[in-house]
């Protein structure tokens, strides 16, 4: 049950967070969920420690969408990458993650968790551009910079509040820096 109550209290920080940004407090996930403030501090000793495992949750979610990418025998390789390189757990479309730049000032631990994820868990991008260079459809090239070129992109929306200063969405500027990258390594 335990995991349960710790799901549903995460799913309505994401809530909270895309109503509120980083300045939400406990009270108005307790008042979201319906539940109280106590049984939040059952699961989460602070607004830290929820924001640490949220930051895990959430990119436990994206793993999972990458691996259903990777099972989609109706996609070629290319599209794959395309999908891989922008991959976003649908529930998470809509929520505002331009408000994540803030993370870095406020929570700097729960940054460096972001900065750590990010860096992380590109076997299967990696292992999609080796299979794309043998299959001929993206170029030959270094793959250690297609994986220096995103993640400096997604770290950047996560500094600073270029996408708020820009009006796009996280969504909207993932679309387009996997484009441009896509684009780029395709072969033509």
């Amino acid at each position: 049950m335990r995991d349960d109550v710790r799901q549903m209290i995460l799913n309505g920080t994401m809530e909270v967070f895309n109503q509120k940004g980083l300045k939400f407090t406990m009270d108005d996930i307790a008042k979201q969920l319906g539940i109280s403030k106590k049984t939040i501090y059952k699961v989460f000793d602070d607004k830290e420690k929820m924001f640490l495992e949220m930051v895990d949750y959430l990119f436990d979610q994206i793993k999972a969408s990458e691996e259903e990418v990777m099972q989609d025998k109706g996609l070629t390789t290319l599209e794959k990458i395309r999908k891989i390189l922008g991959v976003m757990p649908e529930s998470y479309r809509e929520i505002d993650l331009r408000k994540l730049y803030e993370l870095k000032e406020k929570y700097p631990t729960t940054y460096r968790r972001v900065e750590e994820r990010l860096e992380t868990g590109w076997e299967n991008t990696i292992a999609l551009l080796e299979q794309g260079m043998r299959e001929g459809v993206i170029r030959p090239l270094p793959i250690c910079l297609v994986k220096m070129m995103l993640e400096s992109a997604l770290e950047q929306f996560f500094q600073r509040d270029i996408l708020i200063a820009n009006n796009l969405s996280y969504g909207e500027a993932l679309d387009h820096v996997v484009d441009i990258l896509v684009n780029g390594i395709a072969t033509r």
